[in-house]
């Protein structure tokens, strides 16, 4: 079970959120004042934490800024005064990842808690992206430098035809049908026709593959659409 981190020094409080976060199927530890609550961030690992500003013993803004010294990257969530504005502009500037003003709802907290986890994802999955290198016999791709070589030598790709390989490189054996790598290559909003995923995959396989009537990497799947060999 993954544990979030409460760090307030009002226990009714902290219980009355404790009593949520569970039904998030969430483990939570409590601390009520600043240096207890740093201790146990640094010590455990948690999905996120909830930091208030005002704490006995270190405050919320030190908490935070010693968290991010240590190269804590765990999502801070900040509870200030509602009259306070600096302390909002403080929070964020030291390494909060967001702000929720008391007094709030349980309902707001929950969405504001599960809005920093969903771009926390986001941001991760980008980042593991950018530095992904795929690897497959003689093709080799390096996502983040934007690199496709065949046996060493640099291949000179579109930045749609680099899309469209990472996209099926990054997921072999799964097929996709041309409305699909519209959608996620090009974009919801493109306005082309499904004969552009043709096109594209056309002049792919004439960059990277060895012979373009018998692909070894960029595969069709008849009546369906196309897919990466599996690895």
């Amino acid at each position: 079970m993954e544990k979030a981190l409460i760090i307030e020094d009002d226990k009714d409080i902290s219980e009355l959120i404790a009593i949520h976060l569970a039904d998030m199927d969430l483990e939570v530890d409590k601390a009520y004042d600043g240096q207890d609550g740093l201790m146990k961030a640094l010590n455990n690992h948690y999905r996120f934490i909830l930091l208030d500003i005002r704490l006995p013993l270190l405050d919320g803004f030190e908490v935070c800024k010693r968290l991010r010294m240590e190269k804590n990257n765990t999502p801070v969530l900040m509870i200030t005064s509602k009259s306070e504005e600096i302390d909002k502009v403080l929070g964020l500037e030291i390494g909060a990842d967001d702000y929720i003003s008391k007094p709030f709802g349980i309902r707001e907290l929950l969405a504001r808690i599960k809005a920093v986890l969903r771009r926390t994802e986001q941001h991760t999955a980008a980042k593991n992206q950018e530095e992904l290198e795929l690897r497959y016999d003689q093709l080799y791709i390096n996502v983040g430098m934007r690199v496709v070589e065949i046996a060493g030598e640099r291949i000179e790709l579109s930045p749609k035809e680099f899309d469209l390989l990472v996209h099926l490189a990054s997921n072999p054996g799964k097929t996709y049908s041309r409305m699909q790598l519209l959608n996620q290559v090009w974009g919801y909003e493109f306005e082309g026709f499904e004969h552009t995923v043709n096109s594209h995959i056309n002049r792919l396989r004439s960059k990277v593959e060895k012979d373009m009537s018998k692909p070894e990497y960029i595969l069709t799947t008849w009546g369906v659409g196309y897919k990466f060999r599996e690895s």
